[in-house]
């Protein structure tokens, strides 16, 4: 399925489906992945590099949040786990968002600690980015990140992005990458 977006704000339900590659299964988050996604999120080692971590109910916010970008647009933050596997390693997807007055998609990933190092996150990201050129080809898809965040930052220049732009994103001095 090929979508066009005129208004990157216009609803895609049903747009996502899931995404397997070599050793990932990228599928839509449902109500169920909570308790995971908040875990993963307010692990103090996944916040390293964050100024202002989020807390259980902040995490839990965030989470209702991508939820309802999901049921408006019909793609989001997507859960990963391993093929085969249950546990919920990570999210690695993209949601609308605005940035200095455009619409982009911002890819997002976040790993449990036991996922590091695999090479997980260029893998799902190199998917959601496939996904995006065929389903999206119009948005461009912005990556922010911590310029303290070194792992982050190579996993963005692996996955073809250059640098954009810098400036204080979320309480932090961030990279801004394009594609």
């Amino acid at each position: 399925m090929r979508v066009i977006l005129s208004d990157p704000a216009a609803s895609l339900a049903d747009v996502f489906t899931d995404i397997e590659t070599d050793r990932l299964l990228l599928r839509p988050l449902h109500e169920a992945d909570r308790q995971a996604m908040v875990d993963i999120h307010t692990d103090p080692r996944t916040n390293r590099f964050h100024p202002d971590p989020p807390d259980v109910p902040r995490a839990s916010e965030m989470f209702s949040g991508w939820l309802a970008h999901w049921a408006e647009h019909g793609f989001g933050y997507p859960a990963v786990t391993e093929r085969g596997g249950t546990e919920v390693i990570g999210t690695c997807g993209v949601r609308l968002r605005e940035f200095n007055g455009e619409k982009v998609l911002n890819l997002g990933y976040r790993f449990r600690p036991s996922a590091w190092g695999k090479g997980y996150a260029v893998e799902a990201g190199q998917a959601v980015l496939g996904w995006c050129a065929r389903e999206l080809p119009s948005v461009p898809v912005l990556a922010s990140v911590s310029i303290a965040n070194k792992p982050s930052l190579r996993v963005a220049e692996r996955l073809g992005f250059t640098e954009y732009t810098e400036e204080l994103y979320e309480g932090a001095m961030s990279r801004h990458y394009r594609r």
